[in-house]
C-alpha cells in the first residue's frame, strides 16, 4: 500500500534533548504531546489512536512498558494505544504504524511520540553496560555499539583511504549545526584539533566522534491528506517510506556478505522509500537530509547508502562542504544525533519533525533556503534494520 501524499503532519512537538533530570518520563511526554496539539490546533480527546515508541524501558524505569505510559499522562481514554520498538528505529517504526492506520481508513486523526529517559542511571547501568553484560554469550558478550561502528571506520579507512581526519569534519559539522539548535543536547562548535585530539572511545573512534546518551521525547500529529487544511494551513506530505530488517542483531557482522563499508538494510529501506515518492537522482532532487549519525563514520557511509554519492565517495561530500546548510545537500542541519543526543526512542520522530520544519521554513537559524523536499533515515540493531521517509510540501 502506497502512502503517497495520503498522510500529513499537522502538529508537531519536541522537548529539549539532554540530561533532563528534572523532567520525568511523563513530563517529557506531556510537553512534547501538548506543543504537538496546540501546533495542531486540536486537543487530546480529539486524537482517535497513538503510537508509543520506546526502545528499552527496563534499563531505566518502568515507563514505556505499553501504550499506558502514554495514555496515562495525557489522560487520553479510551483509545487504543501501541507500544513500538525497533532498536534505532523505534520513533520512525511509531510515526510508519500511524501514517499506515490513517491509509487504511481505520482512523482519521493520530498521534505518534518517541519518548526514553536514559540519563537516569549510573554508568555501570548505561546502554553500554547492558551490552557488555547482557547478549548472546558467544556472538555478542562485550560488544559495544563503538567498538561494533569501529569496525567499520577501520574497513573504510582499508578499502578508500582516508583516515581520522574525515571524521573529525564531519564532528565539526555538526557541532556548527547543533550550536544553532536551541533543543540540542551539546550547542558549542568544536575544531578539527579538538576531535583529533579527544580521548579514544574504540580506535579510531574518539569522543567526539560517538553521540551522547539522552533523555528526550518528540511527537506528531498526524491526519487525511484531504483534511489536513482543517486543522491547519501549514503541513507537510509523506511522499514515501521503507522500512525492513536486513539481518540479525546478534548475527549481523558475522554475515559473509557484510562488508563493513555499508549497510544492506539502509540500502533497501531507501529504495523503497524513493520509488513510492518517484525520487530517481536523490542528489539532485533531496534538499535536506535528517540521517542516522550514530558516530561520524555512520555519517559518511550514509550518504553513500542513501544514494547521496558513489560507493567510497561520500567522505568527498564532507571534504568539499557540501553537507552543511548552503551546501549542495544540508545533513543533519538541527546537528545530528552527534549534538542533539540519541534518546533512542524519540530520535526517529525528532528527525521526521525537523525535516518538516525545513519544509515549512519554521527552523529559523538552522533553515535551508528553498527546501521542498526532505529525507529522514535511522538506522538500528546494529544495522540490521533501517527505515527510510520522504516529505514535501503539499
Amino acid at each position: 500500500m502506497s502512502l503517497k501524499d495520503k498522510v500529513a503532519i499537522v502538529g508537531m512537538g519536541q522537548t529539549k534533548f539532554g540530561e533532563n533530570f528534572d523532567m520525568s518520563y511523563h513530563d517529557m511526554i506531556i510537553e512534547a504531546c501538548w506543543q504537538a496539539f496546540d501546533n495542531a490546533g486540536i486537543g487530546p480527546e480529539e486524537i482517535q489512536a497513538a503510537w508509543l515508541g520506546t526502545y528499552l524501558p527496563f534499563s531505566w524505569g518502568y515507563e514505556g512498558v505499553a501504550g499506558v505510559s502514554l495514555s496515562e499522562p495525557l489522560n487520553m481514554y479510551p483509545i487504543p494505544v501501541t507500544r513500538v520498538s525497533a532498536y534505532c528505529c523505534t520513533g520512525m517504526e511509531a510515526v510508519r504504524n500511524a501514517a499506515m492506520a490513517i491509509v487504511s481508513g481505520e482512523y482519521d486523526l493520530v498521534l505518534a511520540v518517541g519518548c526514553e529517559k536514559m540519563r537516569d542511571v549510573p554508568g555501570r547501568g548505561s546502554l553500554v553496560a547492558q551490552h557488555v553484560e547482557r547478549g548472546h554469550p558467544l556472538y555478542c558478550k562485550g560488544r559495544t555499539a563503538p567498538g561494533m561502528f569501529a569496525l567499520l571506520a577501520s574497513r573504510y579507512f582499508h578499502e578508500y583511504g582516508i583516515d581520522r581526519r574525515m571524521l573529525a569534519k564531519v564532528a565539526v559539522k555538526n557541532h556548527k549545526h547543533g550550536s544553532l539548535n536551541p533543543l540540542a543536547h551539546f550547542r558549542r562548535e568544536i575544531t578539527e584539533e579538538m576531535a583529533l585530539n579527544a580521548p579514544p572511545v574504540a580506535e579510531p573512534l574518539h569522543l567526539f566522534d560517538c553521540c551522547p546518551t539522552t533523555d528526550g521525547c518528540a511527537a506528531a500529529v498526524l491526519t487525511r491528506a484531504d483534511l489536513a487544511k482543517k486543522f491547519t494551513d501549514s503541513y507537510v506530505l509523506i511522499k514515501g517510506v521503507g522500512f525492513n530488517i536486513a539481518a540479525g542483531y546478534y548475527s549481523a557482522q558475522f554475515d559473509q556478505g557484510f562488508s563493513f563499508t555499508g549497510f544492506k538494510s539502509t540500502q533497501i529501506a531507501a529504495q523503497t522509500c524513493y520509488e513510492m515518492a518517484g525520487i530517481r537522482e536523490p542528489i539532485e532532487e533531496v534538499d535536506v537530509v535528517e540521517l542516522h549519525d550514530c558516530f561520524t563514520i555512520t555519517e559518511i557511509v550514509d550518504y553513500e547508502d542513501l544514494g547521496l554519492a558513489p560507493k567510497g565517495e561520500g567522505w568527498k561530500l564532507i571534504a568539499d562542504g557540501e553537507t552543511y546548510i548552503g551546501g549542495k545537500i544540508p545533513v543533519n542541519t538541527d546537528g545530528g544525533l552527534k549534538t542533539c543526543g540519541h534518546p533512542v526512542g524519540a530520535s526517529g520522530v525528532r528527525m521526521i519533525n525537523h525535516v518538516a520544519a525545513q519544509i515549512l521554513g519554521r527552523a529559523g537559524d538552522m533553515q535551508v533556503d528553498g527546501a521542498e523536499i526532505g529525507i529522514a533515515h535511522t538506522l538500528g540493531g546494529p544495522g540490521a534494520v533501517a527505515c527510510v521517509f520522504a516529505l514535501g510540501a503539499p
